[in-house]
């Protein structure tokens, strides 16, 4: 107890500084989109909640107002606009609206090694805009080294047979809800039963979709509401026989962080058992969190063998790994830090005896159509990311182009 007393204040103590405005300076970076704003609001309200004001609020990448010049960079450009001009009313919105807020604008070229960092946020009118296009054009769709965009044929093949289980894994941000959502839609309205759920505590799940789709149930993973589940459960199975200071031990065992982590385990098992008479789609949470419930996962799988000595029931892991079932999705964007975070999932999936079925790039400018010479510069980038994608990925690579108002 003298060592949980020791870190309390140690954590006490860590807030203090950091809630001390001259001793701190945080600040939140978010793109000019809904989902990282949503994030950034999300993050605001709780280190509100821990008395932690941020100091900053950082929205990146915003298309120069220069490069509008057709109809895909002028819808860009105007939704981006939207949200930023509506960060003060938006009530989505509303811890981060009162955080001043500094923009910077996009680059035509990715920001790579020091001298782009330096350049950062340093405004060039030309930067872009001359009227070379680039030389190298994207693929044509459907060719043997390009992608195929759109979601169809993946659709058709999840569609096939039983029931699956679909999980879309990524890092944050590259839109993973979103795709969950488009997949859960496109397969209820083709008459199967769908469950759609999220692993990821932001929970950005849209759940009226359950109203207005037939054959689709939404639910989500709340780690308060299932630890607090858990927590009384044990409290009334294993508590009900102990004395008063044993249930008092209890209760203070239950109050670990290690509580937490079971009481999602065993909330995520539930999901992946009802896969087995229906289409599960799981929004999983950025890696991180993913990579903890599957090494949950592993030690449980484990523990159940070493206990029993026999393997005649599938565990959750054995049914993460039944690829006859289970369909994961890597879901990424055509930029270098999230392709490689994809990869190095791709790579602790393999180590868990997990193999991605398929890899989704989203907001895919390649797919697209545009006359502008900045998205063109930045498409001619992007394509040499995809082709990397395609040249490294053992499984079927699908594109999904630019999408500034994606609605269901």
């Amino acid at each position: 107890m003298s060592g949980l007393e020791k870190n309390r204040q140690t954590y006490h103590d860590a807030v203090a500084v950091l809630s001390n405005p001259e001793r701190t300076s945080l600040v939140l970076v978010a793109r000019a989109q809904i989902s990282t704003l949503r994030e950034a609001n999300r993050s605001t309200g709780e280190l509100l909640e821990m008395g932690i004001k941020p100091s900053l609020l950082v929205i990146n990448g915003i298309l120069p107002a220069r490069a509008a010049t057709d109809g895909l960079s002028d819808s860009i450009y105007a939704s981006e606009q939207r949200l930023i001009d509506g960060l003060g009313s938006n009530p989505e919105l509303n811890a981060i609206g009162a955080v001043p807020a500094v923009r910077i604008e996009l680059n035509v070229r990715p920001v790579m090694g020091v001298e782009d960092l330096l350049r950062l946020g340093v405004v060039d009118d030309d930067e872009g805009m001359s009227d070379e296009a680039p030389t190298s054009k994207p693929h044509p769709s459907g060719s043997a080294s390009e992608p195929q965009v759109g979601l169809s044929s993946l659709v058709d093949d999840l569609a096939e047979g039983g029931p699956k289980l679909i999980l879309c894994m990524g890092k944050g941000g590259v839109g993973k809800t979103s795709l969950a959502q488009m997949l859960a839609v496109e397969l209820a309205r083709r008459g199967k039963p769908v469950h759609l759920s999220t692993t990821d505590p932001a929970n950005h799940l849209d759940e009226s979709l359950q109203d207005r789709i037939a054959n689709l149930t939404v639910s989500s993973i709340d780690p308060d509401a299932v630890t607090e589940r858990y927590r009384k459960e044990v409290l009334s199975t294993k508590g009900a026989s102990l004395d008063a200071d044993g249930y008092a031990q209890l209760e203070e065992d239950l109050r670990s962080p290690c509580t937490e982590e079971v009481a999602v385990f065993k909330a995520f098992s539930e999901v992946v058992d009802t896969s087995r008479d229906q289409w599960v789609i799981l929004d999983t949470a950025p890696t991180g969190h993913t990579l903890l419930l599957l090494d949950a996962a592993g030690s449980y799988h484990r523990e159940l063998m070493r206990q029993s000595g026999r393997n005649d029931s599938a565990t959750t892991l054995q049914r993460l790994q039944d690829t006859a079932v289970t369909r994961p999705i890597l879901v990424t964007l055509p930029e270098t830090t999230p392709m490689l975070e994809a990869q190095s999932l791709a790579a602790d999936l393999s180590r868990a005896g997990i193999r991605p079925w398929a890899w989704v790039v989203n907001q895919s400018l390649p797919a697209m159509e545009t006359s502008s010479i900045f998205l063109r510069h930045r498409a001619e980038d992007q394509q040499a990311v995809i082709d990397a994608i395609v040249e490294q990925a053992d499984a079927r690579v699908v594109q999904l182009p630019v999408m500034t108002d994606r609605t269901l």
